[in-house]
């Protein structure tokens, strides 16, 4: 996959990436009174579905090119692994990691990194290996990423307001603004996009 389309689908999605921070913003705003346990419920309702949703749009790319023509082609095994890699090893720096460090800086008083396939095993991984199948028999990369972008968004959101423990000044709302524009855009693109196109690169450019 050449730079110059990394960086085509890069710009593609600013617009919309920018549109579901502002309504992270927006949520933060109205959520304000809501507790941290609360705020972890929520997290763990759109973590999970944010990789369901990235796993069945990452792999999908890897079956559309490499599964869907020639089934003989097609190793179960890679498609596994870049479903699974691409949506929770990905998910998990989008909607925990980099939050975290947004929560580091603003010095937040709950703040922690809560690693889903991990503290939730039994409800993450069983998602992703979901969002693999039905990639496999059904792959789908247009609805999907729209959905997962807006999910991702405001599980990264739920992440920081866990850890938030008080109201928070503009300069706040501004760094959380920009973090969960950090924690959506490079992330989601790499995982819908750039990572599985790596494994499939002969026909991602056309030779």
């Amino acid at each position: 996959m050449s730079l110059k389309l990394i960086v085509k689908e890069l710009k593609a999605h600013i617009p919309f990436t920018v549109y579901g921070a502002i309504t992270g913003l927006v949520i933060m705003f109205f959520t304000r009174n809501i507790s941290s346990d609360a705020a972890y419920n929520v997290f763990y309702v759109l973590h999970p579905m944010h990789v369901l949703l990235s796993a069945l749009v990452t792999a999908s790319m890897y079956e559309s090119y490499k599964c869907s023509t020639d089934r003989r082609k097609c190793s179960i095994w890679m498609l596994l692994l870049i479903g699974y890699i691409g949506s929770v090893g990905i998910a998990t720096i989008s909607d925990s990691i980099i939050p975290y460090l947004g929560e580091t800086l603003l010095d937040m008083p709950n703040r922690g990194i809560h690693l889903g396939f991990i503290e939730k095993w039994w409800l993450v991984n069983p998602l992703a290996l979901a969002g693999i199948a039905i990639a496999y028999f059904r792959p789908s990369t247009k609805f999907p990423h729209a959905a997962h972008v807006l999910l991702s968004t405001w599980a990264s959101l739920f992440h920081i307001i866990m850890a938030r423990g008080g109201a928070l000044g503009l300069g706040s709302y501004i760094l959380v603004f920009i973090f969960l524009i950090l924690a959506v855009w490079l992330p989601c693109c790499i995982s819908d996009i750039v990572f599985p196109l790596l494994f499939i690169k002969d026909k991602a450019e056309g030779n």
